[in-house]
């Protein structure tokens, strides 16, 4: 029987050692101090949580301001490129315009010095046909003898006259 004792005994003195380990950590405050630093840990950690919280929300925000001004960034360029088109259009229409304009003042004045000169050449003509004229006339009226030789010198001074005439033209 003292196998039987000894494991009681062993045995008893377990559990007792076991309630005194316990009593102790009751007595020593063990598990508050456990829960405290439990809490504690529970808090620091639910403070972390909330304060990661309120730097996404700040992300956000600012992820959110970035895309606003991005955005307005990108109104304000398609307005200026729109400008500067409507801009380019109309400098190239009033560019067309005035080499229109200056291309048919140039037309003009070339048509008007080629009148002047036309109408130049045509007195010229006139002032030589007259010219023949009067020294054809003047040399008839010189040599008018007879009637023979008065149609024989008209024929000739008709036909000087003619050639004159086709050299000036010519």
């Amino acid at each position: 029987m003292e196998i039987n004792i000894m494991a009681i005994d062993a045995t008893f003195w377990v559990a007792v050692s076991f309630v005194i380990f316990f009593g102790g950590l009751i007595y020593l405050k063990i598990p508050n101090k456990i829960n405290e630093v439990l809490n504690k840990l529970i808090l620091d950690i639910r403070n972390e949580i909330d304060e990661s919280e309120k730097l996404r929300t700040e992300a956000k925000t600012l992820l959110d301001n970035a895309q606003n001004k991005l955005d307005t960034a990108q109104d304000v360029k398609n307005e200026i490129l729109e400008q500067a088109k409507k801009d380019s259009d109309r400098l190239i229409i009033e560019l067309n315009d005035k080499f229109h304009k200056s291309s048919d003042l140039k037309k003009n004045l070339a048509e008007n010095k080629i009148n002047q000169m036309k109408e130049n050449a045509i007195k010229e003509i006139k002032d030589a046909s007259i010219k023949i004229a009067v020294d054809s006339v003047k040399k008839i009226i010189t040599t008018s003898v007879d009637s023979s030789k008065l149609d024989n010198l008209f024929q000739k001074n008709l036909d000087e006259t003619k050639q004159e005439l086709k050299k000036i033209n010519s």
